[in-house]
């Protein structure tokens, strides 16, 4: 019998998801670039290292957590041959009506609103950056789901990043004028949830 009243301690979470997408080969600088891309253009003074506090935000969302280590699990397997057929197969050859994967990575984008859901669909048919490597259909390995959740937490921090530069631009700022650590993991005495 199963103790449901056992908890995983938040900081386990961040540290595995972290550990998973290292062990697939992805680091967060690779998805701070594609950010930084999408964002660069719009926002003056942004510099990778403003990106890479972005994405270090967003993977701090259990969410996004979950999301990631459901997905890289489900692509692990595949790769062993561990899934039941008919699974294997669509998961393999990340078949084209088989959206869960899209599915999953929208359910982690959610949390960003409607930019972010937009900046992903853009960077799902475009497959930017690390994601074009990523892609299941180019023949690197089966990462079925994790070219889709890669996209979504570029799309997330770049939403965060959107965001935050309206505020700035009511305050007269850009981000030159801001330290890339602002964009990054919460401090115990920041207050709000998550902008």
């Amino acid at each position: 019998m199963h103790n449901k009243n056992v908890r995983v301690h938040s900081q386990d979470v961040t540290a595995a998801a972290k550990a998973a997408l290292i062990r697939r080969g992805v680091k967060i600088e690779d998805i701070a670039e594609i950010v930084h891309e999408m964002q660069n253009p719009y926002n003056p003074g942004l510099t990778l290292e403003h990106c890479i506090h972005s994405v270090e935000r967003v993977l701090s969302k259990r969410e996004v957590q979950h999301a990631l280590l459901v997905g890289i699990e489900l692509d692990e397997l595949a790769e062993k041959k561990m899934l039941s057929e008919p699974l294997q197969t669509i998961v393999e050859s990340d078949e084209g009506l088989f959206g869960v994967d899209e599915t999953i990575a929208i359910g982690s984008v959610l949390t960003y609103g409607s930019i972010a859901l937009t900046t992903y669909g853009h960077l799902d048919k475009k497959k930017v950056g690390i994601i074009e490597k990523l892609d299941t259909k180019s023949g690197n390995g089966i990462n079925t789901f994790l070219d889709d959740l890669v996209g979504s937490i570029a799309a997330s921090a770049a939403s965060r990043i959107a965001h935050k530069m309206r505020d700035l631009e009511e305050e007269g700022e850009t981000f030159a004028d801001v330290p890339p650590v602002v964009l990054g993991p919460k401090t115990e005495s920041d207050q709000d949830d998550d902008e």
